[in-house]
């Protein structure tokens, strides 16, 4: 009776994992689909809609690094510098690690540089590296308008 109780568990165990990727990937690849729509918001100028969609992304995946950097992008671009400066710092306190496939680069004023990544869910391209190159580059700019 015990390892018939035994067996049960592991079948409803293996039974919840296997239900549970295909949600886990919906989950996913609605977020990449979110992340994209945004960026081509923001690529066209729609820079409300565009954070409107990013910060639809941090309630459901708060601390999101792209979501993040791109929403620090549109401060750039609106000249919120400080506020810029705050998701970039957000954004590289989470983005090691975080891999992604870039399709396109957005550039913000020379300054700042925004994401779209390819409509897959995991990519290749570490995004520290990039954070860091809009986080240095903002501060710059900051720095340079204090003098």
């Amino acid at each position: 009776m015990q390892r018939q109780s035994w067996q049960i568990v592991v079948m409803v165990a293996a039974l919840a994992l296997a239900l549970a990727g295909p949600v886990w990937a919906q989950a996913d690849a609605g977020l990449t689909k979110m992340l994209v729509e945004s960026y081509d918001l923001l690529e066209a100028g729609k820079l409300a809609e565009a954070q409107k969609i990013y910060e639809q992304i941090l309630k459901q995946e708060p601390g999101n690094p792209l979501a993040l950097n791109n929403l620090g992008a549109i401060k750039v671009k609106e000249n919120k510098l400080p506020e810029a400066l705050a998701y970039l710092s957000q954004a590289q306190d989470r983005a090691q690690g975080y891999k992604i496939k870039v399709n396109r680069v957005c550039d913000m004023q020379g300054l700042c540089l925004a994401f779209r990544p390819l409509e897959a869910v995991y990519g290749n391209q570490d995004l520290a590296p990039l954070v860091q190159l809009n986080l240095s580059l903002v501060k710059a700019k900051v720095a340079g308008a204090k003098k």
